[in-house]
């Protein structure tokens, strides 16, 4: 049953990030630059993760914390956010969403196949089954069948 919540959960979190990504893309053809989206939602992350942190009283930062954490961890996983948000909205006007997050996806799909079968970013080594390289032509069949006409 918990495998199934999380499941749920994963499935939720997309659908979440497809409507940021509607929501802002919005925002940046408005503002006329995508990187200002960008920032609005780092802006508006940071507020709503901390009145979470608050109000739960969940993931204390305590000084100790922060300085056993290697100081690029607090800033390269915004650096990559900020690269790839971007990236999703100027080329989903361009595109369309349906476009975009397909092809997003299978770049997703992709490096985490490789990050995990190599252990990248200290991540736990998945082999990369047979199972696994079906799924993987399958979206990319998928990605093909959503990009014609």
């Amino acid at each position: 049953m918990k495998l199934i919540f999380l499941y749920v959960l994963a499935f939720t979190g997309g659908i979440f990030l497809a409507i940021q990504a509607g929501f802002n893309t919005q925002l940046g053809a408005l503002a006329k630059h995508p990187v200002v989206a960008v920032v609005s939602t780092s802006i508006a992350s940071a507020i709503f993760g901390s009145c979470f942190i608050f109000f739960t009283n969940k993931g204390e930062v305590s000084a100790q914390m922060v300085y056993e954490v290697p100081w690029y961890l607090w800033f390269v996983g915004g650096l990559f956010s900020m690269i790839g948000i971007s990236l999703y909205f100027y080329t989903i006007p361009k595109l369309g969403i349906s476009k975009m997050i397909a092809l997003g996806l299978c770049g997703q799909l992709l490096f985490s196949l490789l990050a995990g079968k190599f252990g990248w970013l200290n991540l736990p080594i998945e082999p990369i089954t047979p199972k696994k390289l079906i799924g993987v032509f399958a979206m990319i069949t998928g990605i093909f069948l959503i990009n014609s006409k």
